[in-house]
């Protein structure tokens, strides 16, 4: 468990870089992980990220052979170049992490020669800020700049971390490292992007656009309002592009698409902005959470997860969110920093095509923990009241039909199981919205019916030796959570069950108003009842007590016949199975 780090030590004092560099340029390529002769997205292997496009290129993450073999810039093979440096061959250093850290050792100090500078163990970390901006191999000077400017930041404050082989390393904090910078704009452009200064960023901008002037609703790709004037900025949503950048910007900027407000690149962390937050994208596929959310997408397959889901793009991200968040009050908890997996169907028949991404493999424990909202025990908990907590590297759960029928690739995953019985051996529970009333979730890469995410909160019923029985789509539900490696921590928040004298509590996934608030000219919408119900003897935590109820009605292209319409009844959000829902709070009391 410690041939990593010695590796590291190793490398540094071989070719004359400090140690700590080399941690946290390798922290930022790969957070120390080794993924075999699996390439990333970009084309790299290792801990170091030592790219060799020439071989061929298995990143688009479909499996189906249909990626070509490219030679790419001289940046892109960074596996050749150490090759010739350390004498060891490239497959040795493409394949076997301690070649791979010692080839990216070699790769930083001749950089640093390059420059005139002196090398060496003893030499500031300071003084290599140029070989690390080279070391990125981005394309934009402010993406290369973003890139160094997080691994100083990451020495700055310093990481502990079992890897996904195991491997214990340790980089000790530097807190007297100044971190520096991203001094460049990333596209020259006279529009200015809501992004926080410490990214690259970018507009790309979706088209608003009346394409067939006969028809007063062929128009795309979004609707344009006055948040959070007219409409409350409640979520942000964080999606998966089930593709490429590239294409995600050709698909955004098409007007009869749909749209979203940001994208973030893999490889590097660069984000595109394409919508104002004061508008709304269609993004979420629920009605009332695209009035009231922000929405994120980033480059990937959710079925292939760290391929795509770089620390670049998850710092990135998190930066992002952030500066969102503060800007528009959004808190910062699994409640209102939604997956897409997460977002409810609005009616019925919206539940079993609802989106599954991110997926199982978004680390959501990590990137709760950049934002500075880490998923952990309550110092005072509620009784009774559990927030899943399962880890993330070591939890490697069964995922299966990423590619045919077959076991997806062993990684870390973001959720534990739900059975219908305290034992393995039982069935996962049933999502009726998924599946109907005889069938039962599976462990496919797509089927959330029964997996409870890290940050989801739940109500304990019951305890039976490492199981806890809990309360979960109208249902109970047993998960394992053992004494020396608990899924569930106690937690805070208020329990919501059945107003007692009623038989039942309905379910929403929206939370419009009552057919009264309407105005003329504007048949109401009905809130419709999802296919679950709360029964009494049951509880759930409540999500948050301050939801609006309200509709936005846009439905031609001109923006002065857009009406919001507020109405009166409360309703609760609550966590209720593994996507979010609401509930009338005259249906309900609160504990």
């Amino acid at each position: 468990t410690t041939a990593r780090q010695r590796a590291f030590a190793a490398a540094a004092k071989t070719y004359g870089v400090p140690d700590a560099l080399l941690l946290g340029v390798s922290y930022l390529e790969s957070r120390w992980d080794d993924h075999g002769a699996s390439p990333s997205a970009a084309g790299g292997f290792g801990p170091l990220h030592l790219t060799d496009v020439a071989v061929p290129d298995l990143s688009d993450a479909r499996g189906d052979g249909s990626s070509v073999p490219s030679a790419g810039p001289v940046s892109l093979r960074t596996a050749r170049l150490a090759a010739r440096l350390t004498s060891l061959g490239v497959q040795q250093l493409t394949t076997n992490p301690a070649a791979n850290v010692c080839g990216g050792a070699a790769v930083l100090a001749a950089y640093q020669r390059r420059l005139g500078s002196p090398v060496g163990v003893r030499t500031p970390v300071s003084a290599w800020y140029e070989p690390v901006v080279h070391y990125s191999a981005a394309v934009d000077p402010a993406d290369a700049q973003a890139f160094a400017s997080r691994v100083f930041a990451v020495i700055s404050a310093g990481a502990v971390r079992r890897t996904n082989d195991g491997q214990r390393v340790t980089l000790s904090a530097h807190p007297r490292l100044r971190v520096p910078p991203v001094r460049s704009a990333a596209v020259s452009t006279t529009v200015t992007t809501d992004c926080p200064p410490a990214v690259s960023c970018s507009w790309v901008r979706a088209p608003y656009t009346w394409y067939n002037k006969s028809d007063p609703s062929a128009y795309g790709n979004h609707d344009v309002a006055r948040r959070p004037r007219d409409m409350s900025i409640d979520y942000i949503v964080v999606h998966d592009l089930q593709g490429r950048y590239g294409a995600a910007l050709r698909l955004v900027t098409d007007p009869r698409y749909v749209s979203w407000n940001y994208t973030v690149r893999s490889k590097d962390g660069h984000i595109a902005q394409h919508l104002r937050a004061k508008n709304v994208g269609w993004q979420a596929g629920n009605w009332y959470v695209n009035m009231h959310s922000i929405g994120i997408e980033h480059e990937g397959y959710a079925a292939s997860g760290a391929t795509w889901y770089t620390e670049s793009m998850y710092r990135s991200s998190a930066a992002l969110v952030r500066y969102l968040a503060r800007k528009y009050g959004v808190p910062l908890d699994r409640a209102h920093i939604l997956g897409h997996d997460q977002v409810p169907g609005g009616t019925p028949g919206d539940v079993a095509g609802m989106h599954w991404d991110p997926g199982p493999y978004w680390n959501w424990q990590h990137y709760m923990r950049l934002l500075g909202a880490s998923i952990k025990a309550s110092a005072h908990p509620t009784p009774h009241v559990v927030i899943v907590k399962p880890g993330f590297t070591g939890n490697r759960q069964l995922v299966t039909g990423c590619s045919g029928s077959a076991s997806c690739p062993q990684q870390g995953t973001n959720f534990v199981s739900l059975h219908t019985a305290p034992s393995k051996t039982a069935p996962l529970v049933n999502d009726v919205g998924l599946h109907g009333r005889r069938s039962h979730s599976t462990t496919a890469v797509w089927d959330i019916g029964a997996r409870a995410t890290a940050g989801q909160k739940l109500v304990i019923a019951k305890r039976s030796g490492p199981w806890r029985k809990v309360w979960w789509l109208g249902a109970r539900a047993w998960l394992f959570s053992p004494r020396k490696h608990p899924s569930v921590v106690p937690a805070r928040g208020a329990k919501v069950s059945v107003r007692p004298g009623q038989t039942s509590a309905p379910v929403f996934g929206r939370a419009y108003p009552e057919p009264a608030a309407y105005p003329s000219g504007i048949a109401p919408v009905p809130v419709s009842r999802l296919q679950y119900t709360l029964k009494p003897g049951q509880s759930y935590v409540l999500a948050d007590a301050s939801v609006p109820t309200d509709y936005f009605y846009a439905r031609t292209y001109d923006p002065s016949h857009h009406t919001v319409v507020v109405g009166h009844t409360k309703y609760y959000e609550i966590w209720f199975g593994h996507r979010m829902a609401y509930v009338k709070a005259a249906d309900v009391v609160v504990k």
